[in-house]
This record gives structure tokens, sequence and C-alpha cells, in this order.
């Protein structure tokens, strides 16, 4: 449980992501989860991070029940700057990082994903914002990087899900496999990657981050002030109150 690093071939790093049931992480966890990827593309003889995560789903966002019981704002502020670090070290690691993705990728997973290099997932991933439905703001940097303005929009209002074939066809993901191939695809396009000179490689991760078009720092920092402002106006305790049980009752 928690955040794992392997090294399964010359030049590739995984950083693995395990907090059953759902993955929905803690405040602690999304810093280790920003920690393990810094460190893997600090390392010099990684050319390629892949991304990946145990159990039914790749990521549930943000664990709710612990915001639930914070009487104060404390947990909110963690889980504000620890996004912030997960989804800033993702994007600005030295070296490329394919996420590969299986069953739901909601709210923080799009953090994730939106701000990876490239993404692979299985025939059964889905991927969304129900972040109106659960008190909180946040993620359409990442979900406009995944698909058009417009579909963000409809999605985002409304808290619908897409289907990894969808993204395929919107030309975010790269491929879709069968689930108990994702990690042999996930790994064949790191071990492309990573053929590439070390150097290089980072060289042009660094000038592709340098000609994005949006801040996603300061994009993604200004929506989360509207998720505090929920917060201090009640909405958000409101609506957590009222989000039940079942699989998703961890998710933000």
């Amino acid at each position: 449980m928690g955040v794992s690093t392997t090294a399964p071939e010359k030049g590739i790093s995984v950083v693995t992501v395990d907090f059953p049931p759902v993955n929905a992480l803690p405040v602690k966890g999304w810093y280790e989860l920003a920690d393990a990827v810094r460190a893997a593309g600090r390392d010099p003889g990684v050319r390629c991070v892949v991304l990946a995560a145990e159990g039914r789903g790749f990521n549930a966002g943000v664990d709710i029940k612990e915001l639930r019981r914070d009487r104060g704002h404390s947990a909110l502020i963690g889980a504000n700057r620890g996004c912030y670090e997960a989804f800033s070290a993702v994007y600005e690691c030295e070296v490329p990082v394919v996420a590969a993705v299986q069953g739901y990728c909601l709210g923080g997973g799009i953090g994730l994903v939106g701000n990876a290099d490239a993404v692979v997932a299985s025939e059964d991933a889905t991927f969304g914002l129900p972040e109106l439905d659960r008190g909180a703001l946040g993620a359409a940097t990442h979900l406009a990087r995944l698909v058009p303005q417009h579909l963000m929009r409809a999605l985002y209002y409304t808290s619908r899900t897409v289907t990894a074939r969808e993204l395929h066809a919107h030309g975010s993901v790269w491929r879709v496999v069968e689930r108990t191939d994702l990690p042999s695809a996930a790994l064949e396009l790191a071990r492309e990657i990573a053929r590439k000179d070390g150097t290089l490689i980072r060289l042009a991760k660094a000038a592709i981050n340098g000609i994005d078009p949006v801040d996603v720092h300061r994009s993604y920092r200004y929506e989360q002030g509207f998720t505090f402002e929920a917060n201090l106006s009640g909405i958000a305790d409101r609506l957590r109150a009222d989000f039940g049980g079942g699989e998703g009752a961890d998710q933000a």
C-alpha cells in the first residue's frame, strides 16, 4: 500500500500507486507520489517514467473521508497543495511520463493523466471530473488537454465520463488495449522512448513544455481558489454530506 518505484528495464522507471479500496489518495499520498515521480525523473539512468496503479481503477481523486474528518480547513488545504505538487511533478518530470490507465480515472486522476506526456489505457478505462457533484472544482485545466474545449465544458458541467476509445478518437490516448495487456503496452511505448539519447530526450521534454499555450500551473492554481471559496460558503460540505456509500465513496 502506498507509492512504490520499480525498474523493470534499463532506462524505464515505473511509479505505482496503491491506496485500496479505490485509489482515492490522502494528502500524504499525493506528496508521496510527487516525490516518487520527481526522484525518478532526476535519475540520470532513467529516460521514461511509467505512472501506473494497482486495483480496480487508476485514480479516484482525493480521499473525501479525510476531508470529512477535518473540522477546519487543513485537510482541504493539504489536498489542494498535494494535488498541485503531484500534477506538477508529472508535468515537470525531466523525462517523458507515460500514464497506464485502467478502470476509473476521476478527479485528481485527470490532473495526473492530463499532465502526462502520453496515455495508454485499458478497454474498461473511463475518464471524468465529478467535481460538481462532490463540492469541489478544479482539473478543467487538465481535462482541456484531453478533449476539445466545448466537450470539456459539457463534461465538466454534467460530471459525465468518457471512455478510453472516445479519447483515442480525439488523439489524447495513444493506444487502447485489453486490461491484461496494459502493463506490457505501456512498457512497449516507454521502451521506444527510452531508446532515445538520454540528454536529448530531456531537452525535448523541456522544449515541449516551454511551448505549451497554457500555463498549467497558474491555470490550475486559479481553479483551486474557487474550490476553497465553495468550501467557505458551505456548499462543499453540504454536497459531501450527501455523497453516499458505494465504490465511489472516497472520490473527489
